[in-house]
């Protein structure tokens, strides 16, 4: 009848609803596996990255369903966030119903490729039934003392009119969605405390993250960026502060000959109050000047220092002389306090900026054999050296010297030893309307105050339309923005900030867990008695994108849940494995709108047909590696499952009469029956070996190619080859089903099975098939090949070397020869020792 291949999967995508095949529940009797990809943003259409992913999941879903697993495998939406202000904008339609036509869209293009999700359970990040547990969340949060406001130099797009949180800024200095450069703001905003937990998300990578890529623990390493030091103060007497600066070197103490503020430090708004009005105005316009550069632009090693020298001095906490206070661009509220005692003779910035301005150079370390002046240095010297100009300490090496001037340090008061990190507070604050409503009024009595959990959730306005990319229309709907105070029933104003759309994405798996309709589990964000037995997501696939954004973000919520008693108190970890696979390229460059060369999956799939387009995604390419897209490799997909199909088709009456039950391996006597039992229970080996250890899925599909290639050449004359040939059908189609599920369902069908194939379990390998009738044995002589001989396999180590030593060619070789000894690896190799 041909290979119809869109009757054929429209035909089990219903067969496969209507059974209810892959809905589940939780079953203590039964071992569970949690698969999961990263919920994918309703854009409007799937594009071939998310067909990567998807398909990887998925197969990964069916085959650990066919081993017996009961895997939780489900599907959502991270719903919230710009674009669909932005397509709003664009389209003249409002955020809401873009968006949820793209959920609807984008789900109907999953079911037709035939992804193998328990759609019950289908979370939109953006239904108020899921954000009101992100504000429940928010709450709890709040009353463990993990969220706070503040006024804070802030991240800020103008292109997006928003706030980023740090992990938002990119390749050093770029919003992480539009690639605008980033500049820096002074809002009050809301942080979330998630340095409370640095230490343990730090601790954990080593020791809970082993099923993780090392590059993804590698690239959190580094962002958490734990440092030892110490952290030493300078007194500002006649403003009635105190400046704090953190150090990794403070065996550098006497070098400083400056102390360095950001322009954004807290101190320099001070000092502005307490300038004469043209000093003011001078120093204000520095601060604007370097607030309108970029990150990158400031933080580059190579790029222009800037300076500003105020009137001030800071006393030297061990000198108690006075050291000059200047602000420079190159200091980044970031990172450690805002402000560095400058030591120009050993950091390369510092040393830029002092020469730029005059400022002294004392060198306090000194490299071996050479003596340095700051008078007269090319460079900074940053390296480990001997310690000069600096007391009692001079003459240690720098190592011994760091920890001895620490310990003096500390009880001479003059420091304290301290753990910095790079990590800083999440800022959760968006100034946009499409996400999820923080859930406080400020009231003019009472302050912000949180809306007592029973209210919530505060929904979010629906019919609204955006034509302000830079303003919320939150902001312009009085009906909603006013409300009364929960606490003293005056007139207050909600906050009109929405939450970071990783707000979302940090702890929807353990919705998933509870969140099965029609009846979603409401009372509560899930049900712990469900997390308790789904969680940890056994395998989490996903982009390497979100290794420092979502990953670190979900860790975080994780440890917090489990803290507060929701979740199990020794689950820490959301995420046991980690895969993170390669991009879809094409022309030498990820597909991209606007290079031009983007394929559209639905075009394919309506050529094509979604198993072929399956089988090629997870063929073309190991699964971390980038793939090149090929029309050529699609139809070469698309030709190896026609095959497939025609030697079942053409085969049909004969495979569907074989003698049954299998014949073992035991029964078989010719040799090419032996050996084809062999090919059929290595390639369940291998196959099951490449899905569920290496997670090469491309060299699975190269085994069950290779199998389809046995059959065409094994000829089934008498009873047990037909047996044969039916039972490596019946592997093959088992084992191809997690790749192309609806042929191979078809297929089955044909062949008279009356159970799903889907269900059915995967094939077991017989160990006494896998044994060989015969093995090559190398000789060698002193170490070097000199015969290979074909044996019985299954000789004893005396039996081996007796066959071996009687062979002519061994004979010949060793003739005359003193053999010193005789090394004996059954069914491998023997090597002969000799003198002569």
């Amino acid at each position: 009848m041909g290979y119809d291949f869109q009757t054929i999967e429209s035909k089990w995508q219903k067969i496969w609803e209507e059974k209810k095949s892959f809905e589940v529940e939780t079953n203590s009797e039964k071992p569970k596996f949690y698969c999961l990809e990263m919920f994918p943003y309703p854009s409007g259409a799937l594009h071939m990255g998310h067909v990567r992913n998807y398909s990887m999941g998925d197969m990964l879903a069916r085959f650990l369903r066919k081993k017996g697993m009961n895997v939780l495998y489900p599907m959502g939406f991270d719903a919230f966030g710009m674009p669909a202000e932005n397509a709003a904008i664009k389209y003249k339609t409002k955020p809401h119903d873009w968006t949820w036509q793209n959920i609807e869209h984008m789900t109907a293009q999953l079911k037709r490729m035939g992804y193998s999700y328990d759609w019950r359970r289908r979370v939109e990040s953006c239904n108020p039934s899921y954000y009101r547990w992100n504000q429940w969340l928010f709450l709890q949060m709040y009353r463990h003392g993990l969220v706070y406001r503040k006024y804070s130099p802030v991240n800020w797009c103008e292109k997006c009119g928003t706030v980023l949180a740090n992990e938002q800024v990119v390749n050093g200095g770029e919003c992480w969605r539009c690639g605008t450069p980033v500049t820096k703001k002074n809002l009050e905003q809301w942080f979330i405390k998630i340095t409370d937990y640095a230490q343990e998300l730090l601790d954990n990578i080593d020791t809970e993250l082993k099923g993780w890529p090392e590059r993804v623990r590698i690239m959190q390493r580094n962002w958490i960026g734990r440092s030892e030091g110490a952290k030493l103060s300078f007194g500002l007497p006649e403003l009635d502060y105190t400046i704090d600066a953190f150090t990794t070197r403070f065996d550098t103490v006497y070098g400083i000959t400056f102390i360095a503020l950001a322009p954004e430090h807290e101190l320099v708004h001070k000092m502005l109050s307490r300038l004469p009005e043209a000093e003011s105005r001078a120093m204000s316009e520095f601060v604007a000047r370097c607030s309108a550069q970029s990150s990158i632009e400031r933080s580059d090693a190579g790029g222009e220092k800037l300076g500003f020298k105020t009137p001030f001095s800071g006393k030297h906490p061990v000198t108690g002389k006075p050291v000059p206070i200047w602000i420079a661009n190159y200091i980044l509220m970031d990172y450690g306090t805002g402000a560095i005692m400058g030591v120009p003779a050993h950091d390369q910035r510092d040393f830029d900026f002092a020469r730029k301005y005059g400022i002294e150079i004392i060198p306090v370390i000194q490299p071996d054999g050479e003596h340095l002046d700051g008078q007269t240095m090319k460079a900074a010297f940053v390296d480990d050296g001997t310690t000069c100009n600096s007391g009692e300490f001079d003459g240690l090496p720098t190592q011994k010297a760091i920890e001895a001037m620490i310990d003096w340090g500390e009880q001479k008061g003059y420091c304290k030893r301290e753990i910095n990190f790079r990590l800083r507070d999440w800022l959760i604050s968006r100034q946009r309307y499409w996400g999820t409503p923080i859930p406080f009024v400020h009231c003019p009595k009472c302050g912000f105050v949180p809306v007592p959990e029973e209210q919530l959730p505060v929904l979010l306005p629906e019919d609204v339309e955006v034509t302000d990319v830079g303003r919320s229309p939150l902001l312009d709907i009085p009906e909603w923005l006013n409300t009364t105070c929960p606490v003293c029933g005056s007139p207050a104003r909600r906050e009109a900030d929405t939450m970071d759309t990783f707000f979302c994405s940090s702890w929807y798996f353990e919705r998933y867990c509870s969140s099965v309709a029609p009846d979603r589990y409401d009372k509560g964000a899930f049900n712990p008695e469900d997390t308790d037995y789904w969680m940890p997501v056994d395998q989490y696939i996903g982009g390497i994108e979100h290794a420092c954004l979502h990953l670190i973000y979900a860790r975080f919520f994780t440890m917090f849940l489990s803290d507060i008693g929701l979740l199990k108190k020794d689950l820490r970890e959301p995420f046991t494995n980690l895969l993170t696979q390669g991009m879809v390229i094409k022309d030498g460059a990820k597909m991209s709108k606007s290079l031009g060369n983007v394929v559209d999956p639905t075009e394919i799939v309506n050529k094509y047909g979604a198993d072929t387009v399956r089988l090629f995604i997870l063929f073309a390419a190991p699964p971390q590696n980038d793939l090149d897209w090929s029309e050529e490799g699609v139809e070469g997909a698309s030709r190896f499952l026609s095959r497939v199909w025609r030697f079942v088709e053409d085969n049909l009456d004969d495979l569907k009469a074989s003698p049954l039950p299998r014949v073992q391996m035991t029964d078989l006597k010719e040799t090419t029956h032996r050996d084809f039992k062999r090919k059929i229970h290595s390639t369940i080996l291998a196959v099951t070996r490449d899905i569920d250890v290496e997670k090469q899925f491309n060299t699975a599909i190269a085994r069950l190619m290779e199998l389809t290639n046995a059959l065409y050449t094994f000829k089934a004359t008498d009873d047990a080859a037909r047996a044969l040939r039916r039972e490596a059908v019946d592997t093959l189609l088992s084992c191809l089903s997690p790749f192309s599920p609806h042929l191979a369902e078809e297929l089955w069908q044909m062949l008279g099975h009356d159970t799903l194939l889907s269900t059915s379990p995967w094939p077991a390998y017989d160990n006494d098939a896998l044994t060989a009738d015969s093995v090559v044995i190398v000789v060698q002589i002193n170490g070097k090949v000199r015969v290979k001989m074909t044996l019985p396999a299954g000789l004893d180590e005396a039996k081996l070397k007796d066959t071996v030593m009687n062979d002519l060619a061994v004979k010949e070789r060793v003739s005359g020869a003193e053999i010193v000894k005789t090394i004996v690896v059954p069914d491998k190799l023997v090597n002969i020792v000799i003198k002569g």
